[in-house]
C-alpha cells in the first residue's frame, strides 16, 4: 500500500523543464554567441585589411618603428636627432602629449576654480566679470582660441633680434621665438638632492594624512601646508649644500651687436619654452577653465545653506567656511563632471598639429603617417595612446571621488 502511494506522489510531481527554458542557461548561450560574433568580426576585419594592403603593395607590421626618422622635432623631452627611429618620434610626441595635458589640466582646474567662486561674489562687479568670461570662453570654438593666442597675441612680440620682453628681472626673457629662462645642469652628487625632493613630498603625503585622521579624532588642525612647504623646501635645500651644491644654472645668453645673423638668443643655451608651446597651454587652460567654473558654481549651490549657516554660528569666516565646510562638501558634486573635463582637454590637445606643436598626432600621426604610408598601425597606436590616457584619468578620478564619498552610518 506504502509503496503504491509513492508512485503515485512520483507521477504527479512536474516534469524537470527543458534546459532551453532556463534562463540562466539561455544567457550564458546568448554572451557565447554575442563574444563569438564579435572576434569572428574582428577576424574578418584584419584578414580583410591584410589582403587589400597587399593587393595595393602596401608594407604592414611595425618593423618601420626601428628605420631612421630623417627629419627633426623642435621640442623634445629625451635625446633625440634627426637619425633617431621611427619609435623615437613616437616616444617624443607621447611625452609632449602627457606634458601639454597635465599641465593644461592644472592651470585649468587653478583658474575654474578661482573664476567659479568668483561667479558667486557678493561683488557684483567681481561676479559680472567671471560671468563674462565664462560666456565669452565657452562661445569660442577651441580651435580659434589656439590661432587667438599663436597668431594675433605671440607674434605681435618683438622679433627675434630685437630687445626682449623682460618678464622676470635677470631670469626670464619674452619674444616671438617665446620664453627664454636659465635651465639648471646638475653635476654628479645632484641624485642626492633629487631623492630629498622625493623623500620630502612623501612625507608631506604621510603629514598630510595623519592631520586627517587626527582631525576626525579631535577636531584639532594641523597646519599641513606650512609643514608641507618647509619638508618641501628645507630638506632638499640642506642636502643640497651639504653635497656641495652639485648644480648651477645656465642662464640665457642675448647678443646685441655684431653681425646682424649672430644677434639674439644664443641657441641652446638656457631652456626656451616654444611660442607653440604656450599658444596651445594657454588655450587649452583658458577654455576648459571656463567649463571647470561652471561646474564648481553648480557644486558650491548644491550645498544646503544650512551648512554655511552653521559654520557662521560656530564664528567661522567666510574664508574658512568655504574652505573647511563648502568646497569638501561641494567636490562630491564637482568631481565626475570635472573628469569629463579632464578628458575632453586631453583629447583636445590632439589640435596641436594646427600650430605645428610636436604632439602625438603631429609628430607621429602626421609625419611619420607621410613618410612610411603605414596609416593603420600608426592610427591604431595614437588611438590606443589617447584611449590609455583616457582610461587612466578615469581611474585615478574614479579612485579620489570613491575617497571623498559620502559614507553612510
Amino acid at each position: 500500500m506504502a509503496a503504491r502511494d509513492d508512485s503515485r506522489i512520483d507521477d504527479d510531481a512536474p516534469a524537470k523543464a527543458s534546459l532551453f527554458y532556463d534562463p540562466r542557461f539561455r544567457s550564458i548561450v546568448a554572451q557565447v554567441v554575442l563574444l563569438l560574433l564579435v572576434v569572428w568580426g574582428g577576424y574578418e576585419i584584419v584578414r580583410n585589411t591584410s589582403a587589400n594592403l597587399e593587393k595595393q603593395q602596401i608594407a604592414s607590421g611595425f618593423g618601420f618603428l626601428d628605420r631612421t626618422a630623417g627629419f627633426g622635432i623642435i621640442q623634445t623631452l629625451v635625446d633625440y636627432t634627426e637619425e633617431s627611429s621611427y619609435g623615437r618620434t613616437f616616444i617624443v610626441g607621447l611625452l609632449n602629449t602627457i606634458l601639454i595635458s597635465a599641465l593644461g589640466i592644472l592651470l585649468a582646474t587653478a583658474l575654474g576654480f578661482v573664476v567659479g567662486v568668483a561667479r558667486l561674489s557678493s561683488n557684483w562687479v567681481i561676479s559680472r566679470i567671471a560671468l563674462a568670461y565664462v560666456e565669452i570662453m565657452r562661445n569660442i570654438p577651441l580651435l580659434l582660441h589656439i590661432f587667438i593666442w599663436y597668431f594675433a597675441v605671440l607674434r605681435s612680440l618683438p622679433q627675434p633680434r630685437d630687445e626682449p620682453i623682460t618678464l622676470i628681472p635677470g631670469f626670464a626673457f619674452l619674444n616671438v621665438k617665446g620664453v627664454f629662462m636659465p635651465q639648471l645642469v646638475s653635476e654628479p652628487g645632484f641624485w642626492m638632492t633629487a631623492t630629498a625632493l622625493g623623500v620630502a613630498l612623501v612625507l608631506s603625503m604621510l603629514v598630510a594624512n595623519w592631520s586627517r585622521k587626527r582631525q576626525e579624532a579631535t577636531g584639532q588642525q594641523f597646519p599641513v601646508g606650512l609643514t608641507a612647504l618647509g619638508l618641501i623646501i628645507a630638506l632638499p635645500a640642506i642636502t643640497f649644500l651639504a653635497t656641495g651644491r652639485p648644480a648651477s644654472l645656465e642662464y640665457p645668453v642675448f647678443v646685441e651687436t655684431g653681425p646682424v645673423l649672430r644677434r639674439g638668443f644664443t641657441q641652446d643655451v638656457g631652456i626656451n619654452v616654444i611660442p607653440e608651446f604656450i599658444s596651445l597651454l594657454l588655450a587649452l587652460s583658458t577654455y576648459t577653465a571656463a567649463y571647470i567654473a561652471e561646474i564648481v558654481r553648480a557644486g558650491i549651490q548644491a550645498v544646503n545653506h544650512g551648512q554655511t549657516e552653521a559654520s557662521f554660528s560656530l564664528g567661522l569666516r567666510r574664508g574658512p567656511t568655504l574652505r573647511l565646510v563648502v568646497i569638501p562638501q561641494a567636490m562630491r558634486v564637482i568631481i565626475p563632471p570635472m573628469t569629463n573635463q579632464y578628458l575632453n582637454l586631453t583629447k583636445n590637445s590632439s589640435l596641436a598639429t594646427a600650430i605645428a606643436y610636436p604632439d602625438l598626432v603631429s609628430v607621429f600621426a602626421g609625419t611619420t603617417l607621410n613618410q612610411t604610408g603605414q596609416a593603420v598601425e600608426i592610427i591604431l597606436m595614437t588611438m590606443g595612446v589617447y584611449l590609455t590616457l583616457s582610461i587612466s584619468i578615469s581611474i585615478v578620478m574614479n579612485w579620489y571621488n570613491a575617497r571623498i564619498a559620502l559614507v553612510e552610518r
